[in-house]
């Protein structure tokens, strides 16, 4: 159970390190004061850049799946590799080295779920690409992909800690995206481009 514990807390660590800020202030920004001042891959996108974005994703996405495969590789229990992922995306949430105040969780939850059960990434991938693709709003596409993960995952997967992790994450995302979501009623939310 100690080693359980200690990853547990290791993945809340690694899900905390701020990877979009870190990235920003190394190109002279601040993103806390700039674009939506969202730490996340979009608003860095949007602020610095294809190149700085997609690093951002890259990282914000190992910090899910690097914990959650050690969990696995080391053969914890299923309970366990819920909590494990749990605390990544709850690092990156709530991130100690921001005063309990992180991104959105999206690109962590993703790697979260890379780790545990691809194939529900890959449906979920699908709703979030055509959401996009439809509309243009990254932040519908997130919100429909998080909604329809824990089934996803219910389907592909079934391991009750597992699913149950889905749920929590699901409702964190949607939670997160509440001030999107009155942009969208309001018709004054930024529309994706390429």
């Amino acid at each position: 159970m100690t080693s359980e514990l200690l990853l547990t807390i290791a993945a809340y660590l690694l899900g905390s390190i701020p990877t979009g800020l870190l990235l920003a202030k190394a190109a002279g920004v601040d993103i806390r004061n700039s674009g939506s001042g969202n730490i996340g891959a979009t608003n860095v996108y949007r602020t610095l850049g294809r190149t700085v974005g997609i690093l951002t994703l890259v990282g914000d996405c190992l910090k899910g799946v690097v914990p959650v495969v050690a969990a696995t590789y080391l053969g914890m229990s299923d309970n366990w590799i819920a909590a494990v992922g749990l605390a990544a995306f709850l690092g990156h949430v709530y991130t100690v080295f921001l005063g309990f105040k992180g991104g959105k969780g999206v690109a962590t939850a993703l790697g979260v779920f890379l780790a545990v059960s691809p194939a529900a990434v890959g449906s979920a991938l699908l709703i979030f690409v055509a959401v996009v693709w439809k509309w243009r709003y990254i932040s519908l596409g997130s919100i429909a992909a998080a909604l329809a993960m824990p089934g996803m995952v219910a389907v592909f997967d079934s391991r009750p800690p597992v699913v149950i992790m889905a749920v929590i994450i699901a409702l964190l995302v949607v939670w997160n995206h509440r001030e999107n979501i009155k942009r969208l009623q309001a018709g004054t939310e930024s529309k994706f481009k390429a």
